[in-house]
C-alpha cells in the first residue's frame, strides 16, 4: 500500500516495487474567442454579458443599429456593460464611432500610451 503518491504493485524483474503515479490535474489549453456582436435592443446586451462572464471572450460589439434607433436606450447599454466588464474586472472602449471592445481581465485595451521606442528591423 502506498502514501497517495505511489501505487505499489507485484515486483517482477523488470519493474520496479514502486511506480509513480501522476496526481495533478491535466492543463486544458483554452483558447481566447473574439466575436463579434451586433446591438439592436437593449436586451442584446444580456447575451453578451453571459458570454463575457465565461471570461475567455473579447467582444466586439456594433453599436449603430441601436444608435440609429434610440439613444437612450443605447447609453442604458453601454452604462449596463459597462458597470459589468468593470465588476468582471475587465476593460471596455470604444473603437471608433460605432464600435465598442469589451475584454475579460487578462486582456489590456491598448489606449495610446507611449510603449517605448519601436526599431525597425
Amino acid at each position: 500500500m502506498g502514501f497517495g503518491f505511489f501505487k505499489r504493485r507485484e515486483e517482477t524483474p523488470q519493474s520496479p516495487e514502486y511506480i509513480e503515479v501522476d496526481i495533478g490535474k491535466e492543463q486544458k489549453k483554452v483558447k481566447i474567442v473574439v466575436r463579434p456582436f451586433v446591438l439592436k435592443s437593449f436586451d442584446d446586451v444580456n447575451r453578451i454579458l453571459e458570454i463575457l462572464r465565461v471570461g475567455y471572450t473579447v467582444a466586439l460589439i456594433d453599436i449603430k443599429p441601436l444608435k440609429q434607433k434610440d439613444l437612450v436606450e443605447l447609453k442604458r447599454a453601454i452604462s449596463k456593460l459597462k458597470k459589468t466588464v468593470e465588476a468582471l474586472e475587465g476593460s471596455i472602449a470604444g473603437f471608433g464611432e460605432n464600435t465598442i471592445v469589451a475584454t475579460p481581465s487578462f486582456v489590456d485595451i491598448y489606449r495610446g500610451e507611449s510603449v517605448g521606442k519601436v526599431e525597425k528591423i
